[in-house]
């Protein structure tokens, strides 16, 4: 029983190194080309279940993917940055180097912002629901903070030890029953190899 997680593709937040939270940003066209490449990758590994994000870029990464209309789960959001939500990463890192490395490892929440163990707990809670209401593989199109969650509650990887993930990859926990407490990690950060010319609009 695996849970299939998918970053959706780059957005021109992301392109900009932008914060996004919550916020929402279109996919870039990069992030198109990344999420149809990963398509065939998704469909072969034929998961049982398909489940999203709410947000945008997630949806137009399901789109894209070729799942059509599929159920989303505020759950599987990404965190709440408060006040940071749109600010340029290495512009926070220069002014507030401590804070954003204390963010990075789950101890400093931004004002207005969403605690880790808050975040930790209803990525959990989703994906516990994945394993119980589904009886073969669940494939999640998520964000890269949702992946970082799951691997801290399931695998016990603290935050800041976690890589981040690559827009437009998957990594693969595996559970030995809808009940199991951890996980074995399968795969982390995989995609197609990518061609040598850009995939077509």
């Amino acid at each position: 029983m695996r849970v299939i997680l998918v970053r959706h593709g780059e957005t021109t937040w992301n392109a900009e190194q932008r914060l996004q939270g919550q916020d929402n940003a279109p996919l870039s066209r990069r992030g198109v080309q990344q999420a149809k490449r990963f398509a065939l990758l998704a469909r072969a590994l034929a998961p049982a279940r398909v489940v999203s994000s709410d947000l945008g870029r997630t949806r137009e990464t399901v789109s894209l993917l070729g799942f059509g209309d599929v159920p989303t789960d505020t759950r599987l959001r990404e965190i709440d940055m408060g006040e940071w939500t749109g600010r340029i990463k290495p512009e926070l890192e220069a002014e507030q180097r401590e804070d954003y490395l204390a963010w990075r490892a789950g101890t400093f929440t931004p004002k207005n912002g969403e605690t880790w163990e808050a975040f930790r707990e209803r990525v959990a809670a989703a994906i516990r629901d994945c394993l119980q209401h589904c009886a073969g593989d669940t494939l999640a199109v998520v964000h890269g903070g949702v992946i970082r969650a799951a691997c801290h509650e399931f695998l016990g990887l603290p935050p800041s030890r976690v890589v981040p993930v690559t827009p437009g990859t998957a990594t693969i926990l595996s559970f030995t029953s809808a009940d199991a407490s951890s996980a074995r990690l399968e795969a982390y950060n995989i995609a197609p190899a990518a061609p040598d010319h850009d995939a077509p609009d």
